[in-house]
């Protein structure tokens, strides 16, 4: 079958959802496949290359996007223009979109245009947005809103649509939408197991001969790392433990003073980029698995510590105790409880036959999320969509007061984006002594308090008069 993957978010981008999507490719390509993948470049030009399995890889030009190292984007007026001809060249079977944003609803619409049929999966949850926007709650709930608007106004032209997990799907599902079908992002169980020997990588990274506990992933907010660092203390009075935090992220830096706050350096390692041969072997190096982070639609590196015997204490949200069984492989806590965490994560580790059942638990239910069953279902949907079984529902349109709402949303992040760039977060407000920082942050300030758009266009409107007044001087 000939399979073009279309994704917003690709390697060497550190997320669920671009690691997904690598490695959905490198697997189909293994079973015969053809398969062509179209993901942002990381420059302003269009690359190929083919990887080793045998997918054709599709770099689009793309920009990178502010503050983030490695995230890229495609923007339409750059990119659409290309998209089409490569379509139109590779004249796929069937398409399989991951995502709603700009490549991704590229392709649905070109897709749409040349009667070709598609697919898609969902990895988005709005948290994952609107949790690093310092916005008004009322703007957070209308950008909230049109978010899944979008989403919803893409995916309803597909003719399946896919999710990692039950409660992903369900929080997917809508009148508008083909009933979601949940279908693990899956696991390699012959390269994550408990055979691994991590013992290399303790003197590689110098993690001190004592129980460890381990978190890989993005080093980013909506994670919690800062409730896992503000609980230790607690846990190092009970055990005498060590933290392992791999990954990298831009929260690294706040993540740092918070332990040199605390007095707890010596406790703590930052690995950095662990690389692919690494990352299984470092799971053996651990006694237990930590996952604070609050937006997880599965977790797939929760998946690979199961995977490699080790118990989990996870935040009781969203799709985490769909794999976390509470008091079987580990333990749930509510987010915040930073006593709760600490007393399970003691209790875990002080209990040596307890963290044993634990383990093997995790291994028992581990198992229904091998890779290889999981891309056979993918597959199996693939079949579908191709034959018509599966078919796109009714067109769709976007309310215009959505549009409004968003609009004025982005205004006021980009507002906020340009504070950023000026650097005057956590400025004085004096207005005895104000400059031209002091007032546009005295007034993004009130714009972050306010609850409704006339508070909103008052605060602007009073910014120019302002600046006005400054400069007059």
């Amino acid at each position: 079958m000939k399979i073009l993957i279309a994704t917003d978010t690709y390697l060497p981008s550190v997320n669920g959802a671009a690691y997904f999507t690598h490695r959905l490719a490198q697997l189909l390509a293994r079973r015969g496949h053809q398969v062509f993948v179209f993901a942002p470049s990381t420059a302003m030009k269009y690359t190929v290359q083919k990887d080793e399995a045998g997918g054709i890889f599709h770099g689009i030009r793309s920009i990178r996007i502010p503050f983030f190292k490695n995230f890229w984007m495609s923007p339409p007026l750059i990119a659409r223009g290309l998209i089409n001809n490569l379509v139109s060249e590779i004249a796929p079977d069937v398409i399989h979109i991951q995502n709603h944003f700009m490549i991704g609803q590229a392709v649905q619409a070109i897709a749409q245009k040349q009667n070709i049929p598609i697919m898609g999966t969902n990895h988005f949850m709005p948290e994952n947005l609107t949790y690093y926007l310092r916005l008004p709650s009322f703007l957070e709930k209308q950008l909230r809103r049109f978010s899944l608007y979008q989403f919803r106004s893409i995916y309803r032209h597909l003719s399946a649509i896919t999710a990692p997990t039950v409660t992903a799907a369900n929080l997917t599902n809508h009148r508008e939408l083909h009933k979601v079908i949940p279908i693990s992002c899956g696991i390699d169980l012959d390269r994550f197991n408990p055979r691994n020997d991590g013992g290399y990588l303790r003197k590689r990274y110098g993690i001190p001969d004592k129980k460890v506990m381990l978190y890989v992933g993005r080093l980013d907010k909506e994670k919690r790392l800062d409730l896992v660092l503000r609980a230790l203390p607690e846990i190092l009075r009970k055990t005498d433990t060590h933290l392992v935090i791999a990954g990298l992220g831009n929260w690294e830096g706040n993540l740092k003073k918070i332990i040199k706050n605390l007095g707890i350096e010596n406790n703590v390692t930052f690995t950095g980029f662990v690389p692919e041969e690494d990352l299984s072997s470092l799971y053996r190096v651990a006694d237990i698995f930590i996952m604070a982070g609050i937006a997880e639609l599965q977790s797939i590196v929760t998946m690979e510590a199961m995977a490699s015997g080790l118990p989990v204490i996870a935040v009781n949200a969203v799709a985490l105790p769909e794999l976390v069984h509470d008091g079987e492989n580990g333990y749930l806590f509510e987010d915040g409880d930073i006593t709760g965490f600490s007393d399970k994560v003691s209790m875990i580790l002080n209990d040596d036959i307890l963290r044993k059942n634990m383990s093997q638990k995790s291994l028992e239910i581990i198992q229904k999320h091998d890779i290889e069953s999981i891309i056979k279902r993918y597959e199996s949907v693939y079949e579908g969509v191709r034959s018509g079984e599966m078919k796109p529902m009714a067109d769709s349109h976007i309310p215009r007061k959505a549009r409004m709402w968003i609009s004025v949303a982005m205004a006021v992040l980009i507002f906020g984006i340009s504070l950023a760039i000026l650097g005057i977060y956590g400025g004085s407000t004096s207005l005895a002594k104000e400059g031209p920082r002091q007032i546009v942050l005295g007034v993004y300030n009130k714009i972050s308090q306010s609850d409704n758009f006339q508070d909103v266009r008052s605060a602007l409107s009073s910014l120019g008069s302002r600046l006005y007044k400054y400069h007059s001087k």
